[in-house]
This record gives C-alpha cells, structure tokens and sequence, in this order.
C-alpha cells in the first residue's frame, strides 16, 4: 500500500501523540494496571498507528511501546534492567506480537487497495467499452479511447497513431488534451527515453502492428507495475479501434466497388442493347451494297460482325453477373458436345491438326449439362489455342471422368500465361500483355467461359503443360453409374 507523504506525516504525529498521552496516563495508574493491561493498550495502538500510516509507523510505536514497557513498567521503574527472567520472555514476546500484527495488517491494506484498485480499473474498461460502442463511427470511437485513456492514467495529452503501411511514416488519428509538442514515434519504441514526460506503447492485433500510443505529462510520467498493467489493456482497447477504423474503411471501398461494378454492368447492358439495332441497319446495308458489286461491303460485314460478336459478349457478361442467363442442366453425353465443337471451328482451323483423345475404358461419359453453354465454352477455348499457338503445332482434347466431374481438356503448344497474370486471365476487359492491339477481342471469352462453368455447377482451370503451352480443363457434372444403370433399365 502507498500512502501519500502528507499522510504518513499527519498519520505519525496524530499516533504519537496518542502512544504519549496513553504512556503518561497509564504511568498515574501504575497501582491499578498489570503489564497486560498496558501491553494491550500499546497494541491497540499499534495497529491503529499501522492502519492510518503504514508498516513504518507501526514498527516506531512497537519499539517505543517495548522501551515504556521496560522502563515505566516493569520494576525496578525508571531503570533500564530486568530482574527477572519471565518478564524478559513477555516482554520479547510482546514485542514479536506487535510487529507480526502489524505486518499483517500492513499487507491486508495492501490486499485491500490493490482490490479497490482492479475494481475501479475493470470499471474503467467497461466505459472504454461503453464509449468506443456507443459512438457514431470509428474516429469517434478512437477519440473517446484517447480521452479515456488520458484521465485514467492522469496525463495531460493522449495521441493515437495509425501505421499507414510497411513504409509509410504514422499519422495521428485521434488526440485528447493539449498539444505538448511533436513527437513522430517509431513503431519499435516502447518507452521514449530521452523524455520522461513521454511514454509510447505500441499498439499490436493477432501480433500484427497497427499503431502506437503516445502519452505527454508536464511533469516526467511515473508509472508502478500496477498501471503499467493496465495501460496495456488500455492500448489493446486502442489497437481495436484503429483495426476498426480499417475495417470501416475497407468496407467503404468494397461498397463503393460494388457499387461502381453495379453501375458498370448497368451502362454495358444499355449500351450493349442500344448497340444491336444500328449493328443489324450497317450490316443490311452492307449487304444491299455488296449486290452492287462494292468489294468494300464484305470488309463491312466482317467488321459488323465483330461487333456484334462483342455487345452479344457484353450482354451476357451482365445478365451472367445479374444472375439471369438461364441455364437448362440436362442429360448429354460429354463426346456429343466435343465432336460439335470441333465442327464448329473446323473451318477457322482450315486444316490445322485437332487431335482428340477419348478414354475408352470408360463407359460412355454422360453428364449434366447445359449443352448450349457447354459447347459455347468448347468453343472458345478451341479458338484462344487456334490463336495463340504456332500453326505448325496441333490442338490437343482430351475426355475422361475424374471422381464426380467430367474433364475435358484443351491444350496448345502456345507461350503458355506468365505467373503474373494467371490469377487475372479470367477478369473481365483482361488481355495479355504480349496480345497485339487489334487481337479481334474484348478480353471477355474466358470470363464468360468461366462464369458459364460456374453457372451449371462446373469448373473451368488452367495449368502449365509439360513442354511448353496451355492446359484449361472444363469440369462438368458427371452422372454417377447407378442413375445410369437406372435409366438403362427404364428403357
């Protein structure tokens, strides 16, 4: 227990005075009174004199209590002897009693205050908690940290920084009190040494650092074990709100994201809608003018057909993102949606090798399926390894099961996706940086390819191919044997 200078001053002169007063009265009353009775009396005060000052006073007035007793007590009076032996032994035992009672009543104090002490500290994080809830918004809440922190641990100023990043110098994000000064801490220091009017406690989450805690006295700041304990649960209370502030902040972006990739999908849709009446009013056009015998109209309607190839592109890409391009899962058999694709680009091919392997162990792969979706998804894969890969070299399609999917594998012999860009290739508006401008394109086929896969339960991946080139594998929902079985045997 601490007592306060003033205290133990007062404390000390109020007992003595009364260790004085008692001594003379019971020196009148030295016919009427034993040595029990003054032993008691001088006990009393004792502890009295250890509860109201501390260990310091109480050992003072046992050791005067032990002279008074020897001198103005015990005979021969007046003189320091002792005649006889067990007046010795109580005398030495009285002694004992005192310093161990005050001992004892010393540390129940110290017990009591230190109680008192985690009471009011666990008051006090309950309004930190209060406060930091009961704000408006995270700033708010950082500030009431601050000003929490400022009166609980009795400084003048407290600032809350904010790492801005691994790099970045802190900024404060919230203060309370008067401004006593810059300080910039590093996010390392615990304890600003060179002024003792600063301490800085840093501010850490799941031992990730998200900020310090700067306090400034007028005076240098003394903190015991005790508030050096409980300003670290205040800066843990602190380096929640900063963790909330980013939290907050970053729910503000993705908001504002959603809401951008919203209004995106909105204009392409309009504009993309917009689009197809002026498309099919060029390509009749075109048409009319090449029965004129104009050579120009053919470039016309390959160019109106691009187009119209890309709002169609767009289109889908909102509806897929809206959630409304139906889907119809039926049963098909997997080697019908391979042999339909390959005559589908057989022409774009113009006689470039497309080798296809079939895994005919396998009893006749059936999935279900959208068979327009699929196919589509075929296609484009077949027409990016068509573009991308050396003429000279052949298309490979390759068709198993694996476990409850339907694999079906298209690979080139091409350059293959650098590291960099594998996880963006299915981004919408995405093309390689190695692609030409005019590469015929809008960067949208394996997004929809994707989003198409996703849509009737599948998968679409890719994957480096040994060698040299480019794996993309489609996944399909395979039909299990017994549905199989079942079916056999309805027909």
């Amino acid at each position: 227990m601490t007592y306060a200078p003033e205290r133990r001053l007062t404390s000390a002169f109020v007992w003595t005075a009364i260790f004085l007063f008692a001594t003379v009265a019971m020196v009148g009353a030295q016919g009427e009174i034993t040595e029990a009775h003054v032993a008691l009396v001088y006990l009393l005060i004792i502890l009295g004199g250890s509860s109201g000052g501390g260990r310091g006073i109480g050992f003072t007035l046992a050791v005067l209590a032990f002279i008074s007793i020897d001198f103005y007590f015990q005979p021969p009076y007046g003189r320091f002897e002792i005649s006889k032996r067990p007046d010795w032994i109580a005398l030495i035992a009285f002694m004992a009693t005192a310093l161990v009672a005050t001992q004892l009543l010393a540390r129940a104090n110290e017990k009591t205050v230190e109680s008192s002490r985690r009471a009011d500290e666990i008051d006090r994080l309950a309004s930190l908690g209060a406060e930091t809830l009961s704000t408006g918004s995270a700033s708010q809440a950082l500030t009431a940290i601050a000003t929490v922190v400022r009166d609980t641990i009795g400084t003048d100023a407290c600032e809350i920084w904010v790492q801005q990043g691994e790099t970045a110098a802190p900024e404060v994000a919230a203060q309370a009190g008067a401004g006593l000064g810059t300080l910039a801490p590093s996010p390392d220091v615990a304890l600003h040494d060179a002024d003792p009017r600063v301490i800085v406690v840093p501010l850490r989450v799941h031992a990730r650092s998200v900020g310090m805690l700067a306090l400034r006295h007028n005076s240098p700041i003394v903190l015991d074990a005790g508030a050096r304990r409980f300003l670290s649960a205040l800066a843990y209370y602190a380096a929640l709100g900063i963790e909330r502030v980013r939290l907050v902040a970053e729910a503000e972006r993705a908001e504002a994201l959603r809401e951008a990739d919203r209004l995106k999908d909105a204009l392409l849709a309009s504009v993309s809608h917009d689009l197809r009446t002026p498309l099919t009013t060029i390509k009749a056009l075109a048409h009319d003018i090449a029965g004129d015998g104009d050579e120009r109209a053919a470039t016309i309607e390959q160019q109106a057909d691009r187009l119209n190839r890309m709002v169609a592109d767009l289109l889908d890409l909102s509806r897929l993102n809206a959630g409304e391009l139906p889907v119809r899962a039926e049963l098909n058999a997997a080697e019908d949606v391979v042999g339909a694709a390959i005559q589908q680009v057989s022409g774009a091919f113009d006689g470039r090798e497309l080798r296809t392997s079939i895994e005919w162990s396998e009893p006749v792969l059936v999935g279900r399926f959208d068979f327009v979706h699929a196919l589509r998804i075929l296609v484009n894969l077949l027409e990016n390894a068509h573009k991308y890969s050396p003429r000279a070299q052949p298309v490979d399609i390759q068709l198993s099961r694996t476990g409850t999917m339907i694999a079906i594998s298209v690979a080139d012999r091409g350059p293959g996706v650098p590291a960099a860009e594998r996880e963006r290739i299915f981004e919408p508006f995405y093309r390689p940086k190695r692609s030409t401008p005019d590469a015929g394109s809008a960067g949208l086929g394996l997004s929809i390819a994707l989003r198409l896969a996703m849509a009737q339960g599948g998968s679409l991946t890719y994957e480096d191919r040994i060698g040299g080139g480019s794996v993309f594998t489609l996944g399909l929902p395979a039909v299990a044997d017994a549905t199989m079985d079942a079916l056999a045997g309805a027909d």
